[in-house]
């Protein structure tokens, strides 16, 4: 496998938020329907709870994880294989906000690890393509007692209230670290890079299609899962770490991101030569074409192009804007 593969929209159906026109106009195509609004890219990650939805088909009967699985070092190279092993370490997602997504939050690796038997947890960090708000951090110490009461009574104003409230434009991005409680605006739409796990406990359930009290603690019951927020106060230096404006390169996304992931935005006039890796492109706007040994193929905006290590190096020709997304550097 040496040919980059271009990935058609893999968004999981009836979602509990509503959202996917702006997927269907970023891409051209997509599922039909108001609850279908992540889309993931190139995923050997399943929902949470699911055997195969979620996992992303090269072709009839063809599904990513196991290609990998088959030939681990023509797709991700014999560095990341010696580091990692036969992990991709990556999940690439669209996300069009219909509707203000729940106050939420990931666990930690640890976490995960101690009480999902999982390898991961769940970073993540937010290309921002259309712009908004967000809700991030608490803005001061919450007690455990005090997160409980909001949670058990829903108490979304009080919760909301306590909240880091951030404003976002085109080419901002935003890392959400583990355990951090946040809410992504009603009207974004985003790319979303982040650890390979589908793992989110709900502090925020009320009015949305969900049932909290049973799925929103990931089967732990909320006196475990709630151990894993971050209840301390972000302050506004550490809000600034968290917030990129206008980045790119190796400054498209904050340094605490880059142990779990990187994605870096390159802008073409003409030409540029990208070294070889397992990365996922993600093509923001203009035209132009990607070379590789193999061949010449076009490129435009919405496209979502996966690139195995054996792609080797790869040369971009034309006036376009690309988000590469790949694993932490091994």
């Amino acid at each position: 496998m040496t040919a980059p593969i271009f990935i058609s929209s893999n968004q999981p159906a009836d979602r509990f938020y509503r959202g996917g026109e702006k997927i269907r106009a970023f891409r051209g195509t997509g599922a039909a329907g108001e609850r279908v609004p992540e889309d993931w890219v190139g995923s050997t990650t399943t929902l949470f709870g699911e055997s195969a939805l979620g996992l992303s088909e090269l072709g009839p009967g063809r599904l990513l994880r196991d290609e990998i699985s088959t030939d681990p070092g023509s797709w991700l190279g014999p560095e990341h294989l010696a580091r990692y092993g036969a992990d991709t370490m990556l999940l690439v997602k669209l996300l069009d906000a219909g509707q203000r997504l729940p106050v939420h939050l990931h666990p930690e690796q640890a976490f995960a690890a101690e009480h999902l038997d999982r390898r991961h947890g769940k970073a993540e960090a937010w290309y921002i393509l259309e712009g908004g708000s967000v809700h991030l951090g608490f803005t001061r110490d919450i007690s455990a007692e005090e997160l409980r009461s909001w949670v058990d009574g829903q108490d979304v104003e009080a919760m909301l209230a306590a909240m880091h409230r951030v404003d976002v434009n085109p080419g901002d991005s935003v890392y959400v670290p583990p355990g951090c409680p946040h809410a992504i605006g009603s009207g974004i739409f985003l790319v979303e890079v982040q650890e390979p796990e589908d793992l989110s406990i709900l502090l925020e359930w009320k009015d949305f299609a969900i049932e909290g009290t049973i799925q929103g603690h990931l089967g732990l019951g909320f006196d475990t899962a709630l151990q894993a927020t971050d209840t301390g106060a972000v302050s506004a230096a550490d809000l600034d770490a968290l917030v990129m404006r206008g980045g790119t390169g190796e400054g498209t996304l904050a340094d605490a991101a880059r142990s779990y992931f990187r994605a870096e935005r390159t802008d073409v006039a003409g030409s540029a030569v990208l070294e070889p890796g397992f990365s996922v492109l993600v093509v923001l706007d203009g035209s132009g074409t990607l070379t590789t040994a193999d061949g010449t193929w076009p490129l435009a905006a919405g496209n979502t192009v996966l690139l195995p290590f054996s792609a080797g190096e790869l040369q971009i020709d034309g006036a376009l804007s690309l988000m590469r997304c790949r694993p932490p550097k091994p």
